[in-house]
């Protein structure tokens, strides 16, 4: 059975990055404690490529703004479907995610987040992975 993967890309404002990062760090332990196997988010450095559409672009990001790219893995997607459900109804997900989508003053607006689940293409080379 392949591995399945939920990968997104989102900006979060510059100067709120730390913030950001500590309320996902909890984020991925929970995840983990529901079924992934893996969770991992990543801040853009290098970002364009001539010729190509850039992570910038998709998002509608400004210079004030930082990309982050990230994905979860789960065994199968049904595995990914369950862990899924148990992270919606898990009540610290609200407590920690609700601050960040404070009208007031947002960290994380899931209108401007790619998001997509993927199936395995490419088996990975890495003994351990799939």
């Amino acid at each position: 059975m392949s591995q399945y993967v939920d990968g997104f890309v989102l900006p979060i404002p510059s100067d709120r990055i730390d913030e950001y990062k500590r309320v996902v760090e909890t984020v991925a332990n929970i995840w983990k404690e529901h079924g992934a196997l893996d969770y991992r988010e990543y801040a853009g450095d290098d970002l364009i490529l001539e010729g190509t559409r850039s992570f910038t672009d998709l998002v509608g990001a400004t210079e004030n703004e930082t990309i982050v790219f990230g994905w979860v893995v789960f065994d199968s997607r049904e595995a990914r479907d369950l862990a899924n459900e148990k992270v919606a109804a898990d009540p610290r997900m609200s407590a920690l995610i609700e601050p960040l989508m404070d009208p007031a003053k947002p960290v994380f607006d899931a209108k401007r987040m790619a998001f997509g689940g993927f199936r395995s293409l490419v088996p990975s080379t890495d003994a351990n992975t799939e």
